[in-house]
């Protein structure tokens, strides 16, 4: 994945663009060949081909975003191609435009290449008009337009033709604007000014000693993942990749749920990124201010949008496996951890002194008013955090979020010189409840729902929120059922219990993440250890994951990358790394 905090695209190993939504990560995929076509193969693709292509090899440069690819024929010819998105800083604000810059050069022999640039608007139903200039091509539909400006042949790019590649090219995609100097003196200035920006921004994390690369990529892949615009998160970049094969379980994440972006900001801050945390705290706000003390729906619009109606698109769907939807039928859901996801991301704000702006009392007074409906609701039905869509419990892991909102609120509380007793009761409260509920004797274990038999991999975060000693018996029996019910080899389920769609035949990643943070915790640490490896080795050749995983063959699904997924590389290494104390 490329992306700047504006815009994201997915660049498969051949070098070919295959996912780019237009303006916005949440818009329409002008780039959609991840998900299929109705065209010409190659429609709603940005490819650089090499003639008698051979292999391809492909990396990130060294803790940046920009993607380095080479493409090597078969007489050993190769083409090396450089893809970003700017980022950086520029006259007191940062340029992060909805662009993609692509630099290519011959690295040995005489490549020839060839460059199809097929854009597609609305969802691939219309094919752009084209007219070109000298050094620019424009891509033009209802509602959009983009320019191609670029110092390769416009010739051999609108006829699809091979030629030598003797020199660099460089070629800027985005808005249908022109450009004030030579595409090669702008490509390589802004190039070395966004392998700057992110080179400084690694330099600033605070990385635990061990797994270095995997958590650098995650953290940046997690910014990545952030419309910097509104403070929103997304939680992937994808729609409608399945859970696994023929499941149907597609669905769009390309909007920010609150208990998702939560997990984000949690994992950056552990390692001092807070500018992230800021924006999304500023995001935090504006949802507290338009839903009025009402109900928070769990996830928004990148841009507060309310209602993200789905529907379905007419693509094949990813592998041919539809079907393609935008929009989410989770933000009808009633998700009762949404507010004490909420509380605990702000309580940041009245503690952390390295913030612009703190925690206020004004701003306690609006989460008194998320505590409020969190005790309300603590004991309801809701869908629960695996949005089942056809059947209502009232939730452990929702009760157990609406207690951190309450415990949370008790402490900042007592920060700001306010008396913490009205919280802490009812928090107190809210606790004995779950433990006299939640906990199953027979089962041997805190159980999915309050009088339930079931297990699922949220009770995990107990300990995660401080509910619960790690080393209490209860929580200890709560693991290693789950450990029984749920584990694959060295992978997590979410649940074993059949839902709308029936049993799930992958695991979940985030829960593997859980339950080797719980090892971790508990001081089984070896074998926490081995588990988090086993989840590195099924990351993709560029360190990434997705949602999902087939626990027998170890194949990604689900949505790409998964913020969740990433979230996980990052908290394993923190709770699991020798500490450099220890060793430097």
């Amino acid at each position: 994945m490329i992306g700047n905090c504006s815009v994201q695209a997915l660049v498969d190993d051949e070098a070919n663009i295959v996912w780019w939504c237009l303006p916005r990560p949440d818009g329409d995929p002008v780039f959609h060949s991840l998900l299929g076509t109705n065209g010409r193969p190659g429609d709603g693709q940005y490819s650089i081909h090499i003639e008698d292509y051979s292999h391809s090899k492909q990396w990130y440069i060294e803790n940046t975003a920009i993607l380095r690819t080479q493409l090597i024929a078969t007489d050993g010819s190769t083409v090396e191609i450089d893809d970003f998105c700017p980022r950086f800083a520029s006259r007191g604000r940062t340029f992060r435009p909805a662009q993609i810059v692509r630099r290519m050069r011959p690295v040995s022999g005489r490549p020839r290449v060839k460059i199809v640039l097929r854009p597609r608007f609305h969802w691939g139903k219309e094919r752009p008009q084209i007219t070109s200039g000298s050094n620019h091509v424009r891509f033009v539909g209802e509602g959009i337009a983009m320019r191609l400006t670029t110092d390769a042949p416009i010739t051999y790019i609108r006829d699809e033709t091979f030629f030598v590649l003797e020199r660099e090219l460089t070629l800027f995609l985005g808005p249908d604007e022109s450009l004030t100097a030579s595409p090669s003196s702008i490509g390589r200035e802004f190039q070395e000014q966004t392998a700057s920006y992110w080179k400084n921004w690694t330099l600033r994390l605070a990385l635990p000693l061990e797994w270095q690369e995997a958590v650098i990529r995650a953290a940046i892949t997690l910014k990545l993942c952030t419309f910097e615009e509104t403070g929103a998160i997304v939680a992937a970049a994808t729609t409608s990749i399945p859970e696994h094969s023929g499941s149907q379980r597609n669905w769009d994440y390309r909007y920010c749920w609150l208990r998702d972006a939560f997990f984000v900001v949690r994992a950056l801050n552990a390692l001092s990124d807070m500018q992230t945390l800021e924006n999304y705290l500023a995001w935090i706000r504006d949802v507290i201010a338009l839903t009025k003390g009402d109900h928070i729906q769990p996830v928004f619009g990148i841009g507060l949008e309310q209602a993200l109606v789905e529907r379905f698109e007419e693509l094949p769907g990813y592998r041919d496996m539809g079907p393609v939807r935008v929009g989410n039928q989770a933000y009808e859901h009633y998700q009762h951890d949404v507010y004490g996801n909420i509380v605990l991301a702000a309580a940041q704000a009245f503690f952390d002194k390295r913030l612009m702006r703190q925690g206020t009392m004004e701003d306690f007074r609006h989460l008194e008013v998320i505590g409020d409906r969190a005790y309300m609701l603590h004991n309801e039905p809701d869908a629960g955090i695996w949005e089942l869509r056809t059947r209502a419990r009232v939730h452990t892991s929702s009760s157990l979020m609406c207690w951190a909102a309450l415990d949370r609120l008790a402490k900042i509380a007592n920060q700001l010189g306010v008396s913490p007793k009205h919280w802490r009761s009812r928090a107190d409260e809210v606790h004995k409840k779950i433990c006299d509920e939640a906990w199953n004797e027979k089962v041997g274990a805190f159980v999915e729902s309050f009088g339930g038999e079931d297990l699922d991999a949220s009770l995990l975060l107990m300990t995660e929120v401080n509910f619960i000693d790690p080393l209490d018996p209860r929580f200890v029996s709560t693991v290693d059922r789950i450990g029984e019910k749920l584990r694959r080899g060295n992978h997590l389920f979410r649940y074993h219990a059949a839902d709308d769609f029936g049993r799930p035949e992958t695991a979940f990643n985030v829960c593997t993440f859980w339950y080797i943070d719980a090892l971790g915790r508990m001081e089984r640490r070896e074998e926490a250890r081995e588990i988090y490896e086993t989840m590195l080795d099924c990351r993709n050749h560029l360190g990434l994951l997705s949602e999902d995983v087939d626990p027998n063959s170890n194949e990604l699904w689900g949505n790409f990358p998964q913020t969740y997924s990433m979230v996980g590389i990052i908290n394993g290494a923190v709770r699991l790394s020798r500490r450099w104390d220890k060793v430097v």
